[in-house]
């Protein structure tokens, strides 16, 4: 679109029809009471829309601008990659520097004995990059019945074929044909899933017995991987509870079955270590990578896998003679320049320790609204959080009128803020904070009491009868 059309389309029914197909999600139609905004520019934490309005960007974008919007050093390096060798690929045993330096430092950095690294252009493709490989895998072990994938309601993905297939999202796949022979547990959030009484170590075990079941009930010779975010984010933030991942990985050990770990939200410190994996003492098998490799600068993720995984692959690609698949833009040497540069940014500049500080921080401060007759629970860890609305908070009911659909009462909200000056995401009924690494800890100070504010103006919106 050009900047005279974009300039129009507020007032612009047609504009608001067009960009309504372009919200992934949710609901498209209800969301263009909080839009179209149309942003023109970005500095630090903050972004500016085309009429001027500044709001500090509390969701990175889409989690993943972790330096904030106007880091020079990775424009820097981008436009000397641009002038020096602005594309390659890594076929047919070529490849670029950028490109090898890059998966040397990924294995390196990796938490556990990564050996390898496949490039690809987003989070999706990383997913489904892993998928056929395991299934790969399988046939080369002569196990062509171990393809199902354990995964996790409202778990996030990614949302191309194989990708949406995992992500246990109902809007992600109404009208869409499921291909991938999927398998789905519980979601590890307490304080939804919770029986009466139960405490999170209980929880935790009863979570680590339906993983359990579930494998004795398929098959655990038809089972090939569990795919799993440490933190599941795009789900709510779900922040999983004490002794989860120990006892679900002492599972996953004993039936010799795959854990990919999806770190695209929670790598390069948003957890508050490097990645989630460390945060929870995660071993897995694969990691994919994207989102704040490249600050989203530009778009670039990546597959890590460990020998375990490597090996057998390695294996039937000699025998085949070919590993046929790729991706054009994969390891691109621009992209890789900017991820390389985002990475000595984190290491340089000590943001994984200043999230974990500043994140403990926010949350401190969003917690003092637990109190207030919205806020049912606010949940998080290092630098990403979430504020569960309700409206009755014995029942954990959002807006309960017949026939309302869920997720209103955190749209509401959702557009009280952007009055109140900042950007959160409605997920459901809740509102997401994941603003980048580089926050300072007055514009925590400043995105608290904004959200403040919010709450207070949407109980108004609410009227007096409506809370319990």
């Amino acid at each position: 679109m050009r900047s005279d059309q974009l300039d129009k389309l507020p007032n612009s029914v047609e504009g608001r029809d067009a960009l309504a197909h372009l919200h992934p999600y949710t609901n498209a139609r209800a969301h263009e009471e909080l839009g179209p905004m149309i942003i023109e520019e970005g500095g630090g934490v903050h972004v500016w829309d085309n009429s001027g309005n500044k709001y500090i960007e509390a969701m990175s974008g889409l989690w993943s601008t972790a330096l904030g919007f106007s880091e020079q050093r990775l424009i820097d390096v981008a436009t000397a990659q641009l002038q020096k060798l602005p594309f390659y690929h890594t076929f047919s045993h070529k490849g670029h520097g950028p490109a090898a330096e890059l998966a040397h430092t990924l294995v390196g950095m990796a938490p556990g004995p990564m050996s390898k690294v496949f490039f690809t252009n987003s989070g999706s493709e990383a997913i489904d990059t892993a998928i056929k490989l395991i299934w790969y895998r399988s046939n080369a072990l002569g196990k062509p019945d171990k393809k199902k994938i354990i995964t996790r309601n409202r778990a996030y993905h990614g949302v191309t074929t194989a990708g949406a297939c995992l992500t246990g999202l109902p809007a992600n796949h109404a009208s869409f044909d499921l291909l991938v022979p999927t398998v789905r547990l519980t979601c590890p959030h307490h304080w939804r899933e919770m029986q009466p009484g139960e405490s999170e170590e209980e929880f935790a075990t009863r979570l680590a017995q339906e993983l359990e079941d579930t494998i004795m009930a398929e098959g655990a010779d038809t089972i090939a991987a569990f795919f799993a975010e440490p933190v599941q984010g795009a789900g709510g933030v779900v922040v999983p509870p004490a002794t989860y991942w120990a006892k679900m990985q002492a599972v996953l050990n004993k039936h010799d079955i795959l854990l990919v770990a999806d770190e695209v939200i929670c790598g390069f410190g948003r957890t508050g270590n490097m990645f989630g994996c460390e945060t929870y003492d995660i071993k897995p098998d694969m990691m994919t990578l994207s989102k704040q490799l490249t600050s989203s600068y530009l778009p670039g993720s990546a597959l890590l896998m460990n020998d375990r995984v490597y090996e057998p692959i390695a294996d039937e690609s000699h025998r085949i003679g070919v590993l046929g698949h790729g991706f054009t833009g994969g390891g691109h040497p621009v992209v890789s320049a900017v991820a390389n540069e985002t990475i000595r940014i984190i290491q340089e500049d000590n943001l994984v320790e200043h999230a974990r500080k500043i994140g403990a921080h926010m949350i401190s401060g969003l917690k003092q609204y637990e109190q207030h007759p919205l806020v049912a629970e606010v949940r998080g860890v290092g630098l990403i959080a979430a504020m569960e609305l309700v409206t009755n908070k014995e029942t954990k009911m959002a807006l309960n009128k017949p026939g309302e659909k869920p997720g209103q009462l955190g749209l509401m909200a959702s557009k009280q803020a952007a009055a109140n000056g900042f950007i959160t995401r409605p997920i459901m009924d809740a509102m997401a904070f994941c603003p980048p690494l580089v926050i300072s800890r007055s514009e925590v100070d400043d995105l608290v009491e904004r959200v403040g504010k919010t709450l207070d103006a949407t109980l108004a919106e609410l009227g007096p009868d409506v809370v319990a």
